[in-house]
């Protein structure tokens, strides 16, 4: 479980592939801290630590990972958002993020806005998948490439976020373009009152 709140970016040093799965060593500042097996996100995904070597750590994404999230269009010297899993005992300064990745999203615009920026990304819109609770609401929470954010003026299949200078410079925030491709975790919140209402549904029917 994650907050989204980035603790730094890493920055990837090695690619391997493996049959399917790709291996990424990366190099970042708490590297030393870390523990095989342990939890990291990385531009929001989830993946365990397999291999340790002073400053520098390694993980594996399977195809699945691969297939749903930007990790398999990473290059060596790549800046990643990595956070660790959050301590229980601690504030939860961004939203419950899972570290379970949606989909990814496409920056179609993005804006100065007198010192912090305006992004928007669009995304392939389902249906049934929204009808899950896979969509955005004003004000509500995001989490993109790992970021926590709040939603601003969502449509069907867009949704703008507001970067302070802050976020923009110690996240990989400041690499992102127009037609670049991040991972979006839509709100776990949304998802669960969305299953229950499916639920209930049923219910009502049969009473």
């Amino acid at each position: 479980m994650f907050s989204g709140i980035i603790e730094d970016f890493a920055i990837v040093k090695e690619i391997k592939r493996d049959k399917e799965n790709i291996d990424f060593t990366l190099e970042c500042s708490f590297a030393h801290e870390l523990k095989i097996d342990q939890s990291v996100a990385h531009n929001g995904v989830c993946l365990t630590v397999v291999h340790l070597d002073g400053n520098r750590y390694t993980v594996t994404a399977m195809k699945e990972t691969l297939d749903k999230s930007n990790l398999g269009l990473l290059k060596v010297g790549d800046k990643v958002n990595v956070e660790r899993s959050i301590l229980m005992n601690g504030r939860l300064d961004g939203h419950i993020v899972q570290g379970h990745v949606d989909m990814t999203a496409e920056c179609v615009a993005k804006e100065d806005a007198d010192g912090s920026t305006y992004y928007t990304f669009k995304y392939a819109f389902d249906k049934e998948m929204a009808h899950k609770g896979y969509f955005t609401v004003d004000k509500g929470s995001i989490t993109v490439n790992g970021v926590s954010l709040t939603v601003c003026t969502p449509t069907v299949d867009t949704f703008k976020v507001a970067i302070i200078p802050y976020t923009f410079e110690h996240t990989n925030f400041c690499d992102i373009e127009v037609g670049s491709k991040v991972n979006i975790e839509f709100d776990i919140l949304g998802k669960y009152i969305a299953r229950l209402q499916q639920q209930a549904e049923p219910i009502e029917m049969f009473r």
